[in-house]
C-alpha cells in the first residue's frame, strides 16, 4: 500500500496531530543554544523534556491502526494482527529518539529514507503476514511523510536551515583560503616554464635504446610511443583486499599493467631484472605525464644525480641534476611539490652503491614528510635491497612479470613499425615460435630489443647464427651495457667481463649436469670459491659470498627467484654456458652419453657450436650411430652451428635426415612427430613440396599443437594458401588441438573457403566463430542450442551447409529457417529433432538424417536431389515416406532404414540414378528387386559387403539390371563370392573395392568375376 493510498484511511488532519504529540514544542528563533538540535531532543519521550512515555506512544500507535482498519473501505489486514502491527508501529517511532540527525538532516534525507532508517534502526516484527506488513511499511512511510512537514513548519526550521547554509558557507571559503595559501597562484613565468618542461620531458624520454651492440646500418633509437609495450607487474594482495585462508595459507598476488601503479597508490617501488623494462616504464610514465599535465614528473636517474656532486639533490635541483639545459624560476620545483602535482620517479637504486642506498631511503623520506600528497616510484633489481625495504614508509612492492608470447608478438610488430622494417617481422615472429630456445630469450623488453635489432643488422641472418646472438647478448649484459650507460663501480667486488662469464659457466655446467634449472646459494658459494683461486683478482676481493652477491646483482644472467635459490634468467643462457664449459673441459663424451635426455638437445647443439671441427664431427658420428630418428634430427638441428665440419660427416647427416625429412605419407608424418619439438624447426615447405608432402608435414605439425602449440602454429600458418584442397583440409581439422582464438585468426580466418567446412565443438569455437569471415558450411558436434548456432553465425544467409551431431539439445528444426541459403543438411544422433517439414521453404538439394526423432516430414522436402537415410521409416512402403514430388538422383538406405518399407514404392522416383545399400538388416524380396528394375536412369549400384555375407539370399533374388555400370563394394573382408551378383550385373564396366579396416586383399582376387572390367581399391 503507497503513503498516498494509505492516505486515504489516515487523513493528514488526523494523523498530523496524532504524531505533532511526539515531539516537544518550539520556541521562536533559530535554535543555536542547544546546538546542533538532535531529533532526541526534539521527541517528546526522551531526555529531560519528557512528556509521553513509552506507553502513551504505544498508545498513539494503537490508535492510528485502529483508525485504518475501522475507516469504510476493505480492511488493510486482518484484525486479529492489529496489536502485532501496533507494536511494530510504536517501535519504529520510539526509534526516532535515538537518531543522531538534526532536523534539518532529516528534511534534506526525504520521507522515503528516514523511513528506511527508522526499519533499520528498530527490531524486526515476527510473524507478521504480507499484508499486515506492507501496511506497515506504508504506515511508517506516511508518518515519516507528516513528520517532515511538521519539521518545516516549525518557527526555528527556516533560521536554523539559513544558519546552516551560512556555516557551510563559511566552511567552504575557509578550505578554499587555505587551498589558495598552499597553491600560491603561479605567475606568468611559472607557467610558461612549466609548458616548456613538460615538452621537454616528453621529448627526451620518447625514445628506447639499446646499450652495448654494434649497429651499422640500423636506429639505434626508436620512438617510444610506437614501440611501448604495456608491462604486467606482480604483487601481494593488500591485507583488506582479499581475505585469507587462514594459518598456512599461500600468498595471494595480484597482476596489474605496470603503467597503473600510480594509479592505486602514490608510493611504488618497482623491482625488475635487467632488462625487464623498468627504466621503459620510467620513460613511459614520465612521457605520459608530460602530455597529460595533471602532474609534473621528475626523471632522476640515481647513477646520475649521484655522480655529480655526490649528494642526492634537493627539490631546487631536480631539472639541473640530470642535465637539463632549463632554468626554472626561482622555488618552482616547491610549489610543484607543496601543490601534490609532482610525480617523482627515481631510477636504477641498483646502479648506486650499496652504501649509498640508505641513503637514498632517507632522501625519500625527508623529501616525502616534507611535500606529502605527491607520487613517487623508485626501481631496482630483485637483489639490491631486502624485501619490505621501503614498506614502513608505505611504499608498495611490485616485480615486473616476464613477457607472455602475446607480448613478445606485439612488441616484435611495434619494434619493426617504429624500425620501419615490416619486411623483417614476419620471419622473425616464425623463428620465435619454432625454435624454442630463442623463445625462452625473448622474454623481456632488451632481449626482444636485441633479437628484433641483430636480425635486422644482419638482413634476416639471426635464425641460423644464434651462437652470435649469444655472444652479443652476454658482452652486453655482463659488460657494455652498464658501461655505456655511464655507470661506475657499484660494489665491493669488480669482475671483469672473462671473470663473469668463467663463473657463470661453471655454475651452469653444475646445473647442467644435475639436470636441474635450480640450485641453493649455499652450493653456489661452494663452486665459485673454488673457481677464485684460479680467477686473476685484485688483491682482497676473493670473498666468495661478495663475488656472488655481485653476479647476482650486476650480471643480469642469474637471479634469487625465492630465499636461499638461485637460477639463470633465461634456461637458454644455463644451456650455452654449460655447453662452453663441457666443451672448454673435453666433455663431448659426457654430451653424448646423455643424448638420449631431451633436456639436453639445447646442450648438444651449443656445444657443437663452441667445439672444433674435428670435436664436432666426433658427437655428430655418436648421434648417427645411435640409429634413432630424434638423434637424427637432433645432428640435422646441429648442423646450423657447424660452420666448419668434415665433407663426409656433413653428407651422412643430411642424406639420414633426408629419409625422416619431408614426410611423405600420414604414417611417416606420425613417426616424425615422437621426436618432439626439435622436429618443428626442421619442416620444410610449402615450397618445393608435393602436395601429399605438404599435407603430411601440416599432419606432423598438428600433432605436436598440444606439446609445443606456438612453434606448431607457425608451421601451419605457411599453408594457409595452399592450393591443395587436402592440405586445406587437414589445417582445418586440426583446430581443436590449439588455442581457440589464436588458431581462429591466425590460420582459419585467413584460409581459402572453397570446398571446406568448419567444425565446431565448444562454446570457444562458437565465440570464435563470430569474429571471422562467414563460413558457407559449418559444422556443430555435441550440446549446442539453436539459439547458440544461429547466434555464433554472423550472416545465416550465406551459410549452404550445415552439419548437426550427436546434440540432444536441438529439438524444433523450424528454429533452422533463419538459414535462407542453406541447401545440404546433416542430422546424425539428434534424438529430440522433428519438424522435418517445417525447412520445406529452405529448397534443401542434399538431406542426411540418422536417428533423429522423426522423419515423417520428409515427404515436405520437394526440393531434395540427394537422400540418405540411416533409421527406420515408417509406413509401409517408400511412397508414404520419402517425397513424392522430388527430383531424386541419389538415395541410401542404411541400417534399419528398410526394415518396415523395404523397397517397395522406389520405382516412383524416376530420375534416381545413383542407389546405395547400406548394411541392411532384413532380407530384400524379389518385389523390392523389381522396383529397383522400374528405374530408367538407374547407373550406380552401392551394396554393402554385409549383405552379400549376412543376406546372401537378398543378392540371389536380384533380377538382371542391365542398365548398371557402375559397382562399389564397401566393407569387404577379402572372402565374399561375387559370383551371383556378377550374373545379375552384366554391363557394370567399372568397380571400386573397399576394404574393412584391418583386412587386406588384392584386386585380383575379384577379377575373374569382372573379366575385362576396370577394378579399383579403396584402402581404409
Amino acid at each position: 500500500m503507497e503513503p498516498t493510498v494509505l492516505g486515504g484511511k489516515l487523513a493528514s488532519s488526523l494523523m498530523g496531530p496524532l504524531l505533532k504529540k511526539l515531539f516537544v514544542a518550539d520556541g521562536p528563533g533559530a535554535g543555536l543554544v542547544d546546538r546542533p538540535v538532535r531529533l532526541k531532543d526534539l521527541v517528546s519521550f526522551r531526555g529531560e523534556k519528557r512528556v509521553l512515555v513509552e506507553k502513551d506512544v504505544h498508545r498513539l500507535a494503537e490508535h492510528l491502526v485502529r483508525q485504518a482498519v475501522d475507516s469504510p473501505g476493505e480492511p488493510p489486514f486482518r484484525a486479529d494482527e492489529r496489536i502485532a502491527v501496533a507494536d511494530a508501529l510504536a517501535r519504529r517511532l520510539l526509534a526516532l529518539g535515538d537518531l543522531d540527525m538534526d532536523d534539518v538532516q532529516a528534511v534534506r534525507l526525504g520521507h522515503g529514507e528516514l523511513a528506511r532508517t527508522l526499519v533499520r534502526s528498530s527490531p524486526a516484527p515476527d510473524g507478521l503476514s504480507a499484508d499486515a506488513g506492507h501496511f506497515l511499511d506504508s504506515a511508517t512511510e506516511w508518518a515519516c511523510l507528516q513528520i517532515l512537514e511538521f519539521f518545516t513548519r516549525r518557527s526555528t526550521f527556516v533560521a536554523r536551515t539559513l544558519v546552516e547554509q551560512t556555516r557551510v558557507q563559511a566552511e567552504l571559503i575557509a578550505k578554499t583560503d587555505e587551498l589558495l595559501a598552499r597553491i600560491p597562484r603561479p605567475d606568468g613565468r611559472d607557467t610558461a616554464f612549466e609548458r616548456r618542461y613538460r615538452s621537454y620531458v616528453a621529448e627526451r624520454h620518447n625514445h628506447l635504446t639499446i646499450y652495448g651492440i654494434d649497429l651499422r646500418d640500423s636506429p639505434d633509437r626508436w620512438p617510444l610511443e610506437v614501440a611501448y609495450l604495456s608491462l604486467e607487474a606482480t604483487a601481494a594482495a593488500d591485507d583488506d583486499a582479499l581475505p585469507g585462508d587462514g594459518p598456512g595459507a599461500a600468498p595471494v598476488t595480484v597482476q596489474l599493467p605496470a603503467e597503473e601503479a600510480l594509479l592505486t597508490h602514490d608510493r611504488v617501488l618497482v623491482r625488475g631484472d635487467a632488462g625487464s623494462g623498468k627504466t621503459t616504464l620510467v620513460q613511459w610514465l614520465a612521457v605520459t605525464a608530460a602530455r597529460e599535465g595533471v602532474h609534473i614528473p621528475y626523471v632522476l636517474p640515481l647513477r646520475t644525480v649521484i655522480r655529480g656532486s655526490g649528494a642526492l639533490p634537493f627539490p631546487s635541483a631536480f631539472v639541473s641534476s640530470v642535465g637539463a639545459p632549463l632554468s626554472a624560476p626561482e622555488g618552482w620545483t616547491e610549489r610543484v611539490l607543496r601543490a601534490g602535482r609532482a610525480m617523482i620517479l627515481v631510477d636504477g637504486l641498483d646502479e648506486i652503491p650499496t652504501v649509498d642506498r640508505r641513503y637514498v631511503r632517507d632522501w625519500l623520506l625527508s623529501l616525502i614528510n616534507a611535500y606529502p600528497g605527491n607520487r613517487w616510484l623508485l626501481t631496482s633489481r630483485p637483489t639490491a635491497v631486502r624485501p619490505d625495504w621501503l614498506a614502513a614508509q608505505g611504499f608498495r612492492e611490485l616485480t615486473l612479470a616476464p613477457m607472455r608470447r602475446a607480448d613478445v608478438a606485439v612488441f616484435v610488430h611495434r619494434w619493426h613499425t617504429a624500425a620501419d622494417a615490416p619486411q623483417f617481422e614476419g620471419p622473425l615472429l616464425d623463428s620465435l615460435r619454432t625454435k624454442r630456445d630463442l623463445a625462452r630469450l625473448a622474454t623481456n623488453p632488451l632481449m626482444c630489443g636485441l633479437i628484433c635489432a641483430l636480425h635486422r643488422e644482419r638482413r634476416g641472418y639471426l635464425p641460423t647464427g644464434r651462437k652470435e646472438l649469444y655472444d652479443a647478448a652476454l658482452t652486453m649484459l655482463l659488460a657494455r651495457r652498464d658501461r655505456e650507460r655511464g655507470m661506475g663501480p657499484v660494489d665491493e667486488v669488480e669482475l671483469s667481463e672473462e671473470a663473469r662469464l668463467e663463473l657463470l659457466q661453471r655454475l651452469a655446467y653444475a646445473l647442467v649436469l644435475g639436470n636441474r634449472t635450480e640450485m641453493d646459494l649455499e652450493t653456489a658459494e661452494t663452486i665459485v670459491d673454488r673457481s677464485l683461486p684460479s680467477l686473476a683478482l685484485p688483491r682482497g676481493q676473493s670473498d666468495a659470498s661478495a663475488v656472488l652477491r655481485t653476479l647476482l646483482l650486476r650480471s643480469g644472467l642469474i637471479r634469487r627467484p625465492a630465499d636461499g635459490v638461485l637460477d639463470f634468467v633465461h634456461r637458454t643462457f644455463q644451456d650455452y654456458l654449460g655447453a662452453r664449459y663441457a666443451v672448454e673441459e673435453g666433455h663431448l663424451n659426457v654430451l653424448a652419453d646423455h643424448a638420449d635426455d631431451t633436456q639436453w638437445e639445447d646442450v648438444i647443439r651449443m656445444a657443437v657450436a663452441h667445439a672444433r671441427p674435428a670435436e664436432r664431427a666426433a658427437l655428430l658420428r655418436r648421434l648417427l650411430a645411435a640409429r634413432s630418428p630424434r638423434l637424427t634430427l637432433l645432428a640435422l638441428a646441429c648442423l646450423e652451428h657447424a660452420v666448419a665440419l668434415d665433407a663426409g660427416v656433413r653428407a651422412e647427416v643430411e642424406r639420414r635426415a633426408a629419409e625422416l625429412i619431408p614426410p611423405r605419407t600420414t604414417e611417416d608424418a606420425k613417426v616424425l612427430a615422437e621426436a618432439g619439438p626439435l622436429v618443428l624447426e626442421l619442416l620444410p615447405g610449402p615450397e618445393g613440396l608435393t602436395a601429399e608432402e605438404a599435407r603430411s608435414v601440416t599432419v606432423t605439425a598438428s600433432l605436436l599443437g598440444a606439446e609445443e602449440p606456438e612453434g606448431a602454429l607457425a608451421v601451419l600458418r605457411r599453408f594457409r594458401d595452399h592450393p591443395d584442397l587436402k592440405v586445406r583440409r587437414q589445417l582445418v581439422g586440426t583446430w581443436s588441438r590449439f588455442d581457440t582464438t589464436a588458431y581462429a585468426s591466425e590460420v582459419l580466418d585467413e584460409l581459402p573457403r572453397t570446398g571446406l567446412y568448419l567444425t565446431c565443438e565448444s562454446a570457444e569455437q562458437r565465440a570464435a566463430l563470430t569474429g571471422m569471415r562467414p563460413w558457407r558450411g559449418l559444422a556443430f558436434l555435441g550440446r549446442h542450442s539453436a539459439d547458440q548456432i544461429l547466434d555464433a553465425v554472423r550472416e545465416p544467409g550465406a551459410l549452404t551447409l550445415l552439419d548437426l551431431r550427436d546434440n540432444p539439445l536441438l529439438s524444433d528444426l523450424g528454429d533452422l529457417s533463419p538459414f535462407g541459403s542453406l541447401r545440404d543438411l546433416l542430422l546424425a544422433r539428434c534424438p529430440a529433432a522433428h519438424g522435418l517439414e517445417r525447412l520445406a521453404e529452405l529448397r534443401i538439394t542434399e538431406l542426411i538424417c540418422g536417428q533423429i526423432a522423426d522423419v515423417s516430414g520428409l515427404r515436405s522436402l520437394g526440393s531434395l536431389v540427394r537422400l540418405t537415410v540411416e533409421q527406420e521409416l515408417p509406413g509401409d512402403s517408400l511412397g508414404e515416406v520419402l517425397p513424392a514430388d522430388a527430383a531424386l538422383e541419389f538415395l541410401f538406405l542404411g541400417r534399419n532404414s528398410t526394415n518396415r518399407t523395404g523397397l517397395r514404392g522406389l520405382e516412383h522416383w524416376t530420375t534416381l540414378t545413383d542407389l546405395s545399400l547400406g548394411p541392411l538388416t532384413t532380407e530384400l524380396t524379389a518385389a523390392d528387386w523389381q522396383a529397383v528394375a522400374g528405374l530408367p536412369e538407374l547407373r550406380t549400384l552401392h551394396l554393402n559387403a554385409r549383405i552379400l555375407r549376412e543376406l546372401p539370399r537378398s543378392v540371389e533374388r536380384m533380377p538382371e539390371l542391365s542398365g548398371v555400370k557402375a559397382l562399389r563394394v564397401p566393407g569387404l573382408l577379402g572372402t565374399e563370392d561375387f559370383s551371383v551378383l556378377a550374373r545379375r550385373l552384366p554391363a557394370v564396366r567399372s568397380v571400386i573395392l573397399q576394404n574393412m579396416p584391418g583386412h587386406a586383399f588384392p584386386t585380383s582376387r575379384f577379377s575373374e568375376y569382372f573379366p575385362g572390367v576396370d577394378i579399383g581399391l579403396v584402402e581404409r
